[in-house]
């Protein structure tokens, strides 16, 4: 099993930036991606913002989020997500997540297979 703890959510104005991080434990061996979603306030669905691999290649973006979010892999094997130019729009709780080896690659919620319990951003106008 993989567990996935995100930290690093909270209040900001437009245009600041924030740093997310999620830290994974257990059977990380397995992990072929991480990814990062998010669900806006009364929104029913988790919307895709990146993924990267575990190796740190293989890099995507949603389209709102391109040109001002980055996904990387650190040192400490954590898998960060830095946010930049945030606008009111990307008011959410953020998910980290997993994509398990030998399994179908993609980026929408039904792909990955381990959620943590996600942290709130909210950018004020």
């Amino acid at each position: 099993q993989v567990q996935l703890v995100e930290s690093g959510g909270g209040l900001v104005q437009t245009g600041d930036s924030l740093r997310l991080s999620c830290a994974a434990s257990g059977r990380t061996a397995n992990i072929y991606a991480v990814g990062w979603f998010r669900r806006a306030p009364g929104g029913q669905t988790r919307e895709f913002v990146a993924r990267i691999a575990w190796s740190g290649g293989y890099i995507f973006y949603g389209d709102s989020v391109k040109g001002r979010f980055t996904i990387s892999r650190d040192d400490g094997g954590n898998t960060v997500l830095q946010m930049n130019n945030l606008r009111p729009e990307d008011t959410a709780v953020y998910y980290c997540a997993s994509l398990r080896r030998f399994r179908p690659i993609g980026n929408t919620e039904s792909h990955f297979d381990t959620w943590g319990r996600g942290t709130q951003v909210t950018v004020s106008s």
